[in-house]
């Protein structure tokens, strides 16, 4: 420890070392938010109870996964691991709530290269199903772009439509939504007399009080959104530091309005900066059960 002349601490000395200290701690916590806490992977079990579930979909099992964001920031190979960490789930069905690239720079540069790649990896998928809709940052770039480029690969897009996911004699209904920043019209995504549950992806969660006050919105029994991030990063004792507009109500996780759940993904990737701080990444594994 430096000593003045006088037998007291040197003040300026001790200021250096707090000023190096305080850096070698930011840019420790800069490192595992970038490079750690973005890709430790969280794998959340959500059982889904159903009214007047068939019995064949007892135990029907849904991944899902949102924002994915490739290029800017998720690496092709993060999502490849993604999509291996999903195929050793063995799903019935996968959904992925939007946003596939990110609007910026890079993607205005490579924006058909990272949609294509996009749909290149997530056609490695091995479940019997897989569905997606559109996310703002999709529609933001090019929404036919990122349309063709996933269909290209024989993975469906809904926009503002509905497909009947069927085992044997019995049903589920699946809608799409198109993103709230475009042209989302429920009159066309929801069936009007479904004979079976009714699931809904939307990509962006806070549009959810829209659809129970809609005249079909009482069908929906479960509503799959993304959009927030969780926030991305969230401080201890505080929550996120940022949500983005309608994603700021209903943040993460399960919620129930009126007689439909809702559930908020968390997301893959990230924006603005490459960091995810108590926050991580998530694939969601509902299971449906009668309720």
């Amino acid at each position: 420890m430096s000593v003045a002349l006088d037998g007291t601490r040197s003040p300026l000395l001790t200021r250096r070392r707090f000023i190096l200290g305080s850096g070698l701690a930011a840019a420790g916590l800069a490192f595992y938010a970038s490079e750690i806490s973005r890709h430790e992977v969280d794998v959340v079990h959500n059982t889904v109870p159903i009214n007047n579930l068939p019995g064949p979909f007892h135990g029907f099992r849904i991944a899902q996964i949102s924002d994915i964001h490739l290029d800017e920031f998720t690496e092709p190979l993060f999502l490849q691991y993604i999509v291996h960490r999903i195929n050793q789930l063995a799903p019935d069905l996968v959904l992925v709530t939007g946003d596939f690239i990110t609007r910026g720079s890079l993607t205005f540069i490579a924006s058909n290269h990272a949609a294509h790649r996009c749909g290149e990896i997530l056609s490695q998928l091995k479940a019997p199903h897989i569905y997606s809709v559109l996310g703002n940052h999709d529609v933001a770039v090019s929404a036919p772009l990122v349309i063709g480029a996933l269909r290209q690969y024989r993975i469906p897009v809904l926009v503002n439509e509905y497909v009947p996911i069927e085992r044997g004699d019995s049903r589920l209904w699946l809608c799409g939504a198109d993103d709230a920043t475009r042209r989302p019209d429920l009159d066309l995504a929801l069936p009007k007399n479904p004979d079976g549950p009714v699931l809904l992806m939307f990509h962006e969660p806070d549009p959810a009080d829209t659809v129970i006050k809609h005249p079909r919105g009482n069908t929906v029994d479960l509503m799959l959104s993304g959009h927030s991030h969780g926030g991305q990063v969230r401080v201890p004792f505080y929550g996120p530091l940022i949500l983005p507009p309608l994603g700021a109500k209903y943040v993460m996780g399960n919620f129930r309005l009126n007689g439909m759940q809702l559930y908020v993904n968390r997301g893959l990737g990230a924006v603005g900066l490459p960091f995810r701080f108590d926050c991580p990444p998530e694939i969601t594994l509902h299971t449906l059960q009668p309720a």
